[in-house]
């Protein structure tokens, strides 16, 4: 299937890892070059070596999405180097995993930075490029802990939430500009991140990792966990001509394991 995407220019933070480095290989797949920005140079170049290997353009900026001046000088950086931006997907992400008398302010002020205020300060900068291109697609990021209770990712929940409020708000302003705005609910999602949330789980327990991988499996009524490419063709379709009517909206990509009715 053609999701014309070929010849297009796609931005994808915390894109050399994980869910991010899923997404930017899918679209790379399908002809899209890609710019994508990460904190750790090793994992940005082999991700930029591998997406070139498809046969498109991509390049990766070292970049710290908390802080302001980094963030600007990313996508500056980014639409010098693509001379145009068609797609962005907002995908960086952080996690503290610990009960709530752990968690300091601290904590929740820079989960906030790194995931909501991220997203709305890239988004803020992008839309300008998108425009100039006559539209084109954002897809936010942000975990199925919008809709659920996690004890142990509370700064999750909180920022979680806020991302699928923003989708919608800006999902409203952007239409004027034909930007489509869409944001996907991963559950839990085969990453190094899930990994490291399974054993401090384990820890405050005295389960077993395995105990606790095989208990998330039982909750999920599809049963597996989610890979990141099962996120990654999410992202691809709201990306593509097939979703150009569809605009705030929030999916989870979860194997059906969310309890929550959603209208």
């Amino acid at each position: 299937m053609d999701f014309e995407l070929k010849g297009k220019f796609a931005m994808v933070t915390g894109g050399s890892r994980g869910i991010g480095r899923a997404i930017s290989l899918m679209l790379a797949d399908h002809g899209a070059n890609v710019v994508i920005c990460g904190r750790t140079q090793e994992s940005l170049d082999q991700t930029v070596a591998d997406i070139k290997a498809k046969g498109v353009n991509a390049w990766g900026f070292q970049t710290d999405v908390s802080k302001v001046g980094q963030i600007t000088k990313f996508v500056s950086d980014a639409a010098d180097a693509a001379g145009q931006i068609d797609i962005l997907v907002n995908n960086a992400v952080t996690s503290t995993s610990a009960p709530f008398d752990q968690l300091t302010d601290d904590e929740f002020r820079y989960h906030v930075d790194v995931k909501l205020m991220a997203y709305i300060r890239i988004a803020r900068l992008v839309l300008p490029y998108l425009q100039a291109q006559g539209g084109g697609r954002m897809v936010n990021i942000g975990g199925m802990t919008a809709r659920i209770v996690a004890p142990l990712r509370m700064t999750n929940g909180v920022t979680n939430a806020g991302v699928a409020n923003f989708t919608k708000q800006f999902s409203s302003y952007a239409a004027q500009h034909h930007v489509t705005v869409n944001c996907i609910h991963p559950g839990y999602t085969a990453t190094e991140r899930v990994t490291q949330i399974f054993e401090r789980e384990a820890k405050e327990t005295e389960l077993s990792v395995e105990d606790i991988i095989a208990k998330r499996t039982g909750d999920i009524p599809l049963g597996r966990l989610i890979e990141p490419e099962d996120i990654a063709r999410a992202a691809l379709f709201f990306c593509s001509p097939l979703a150009q009517m569809i605009t705030g909206q929030c999916i989870a990509v979860d194997g059906g394991s969310g309890e929550a009715v959603i209208y």
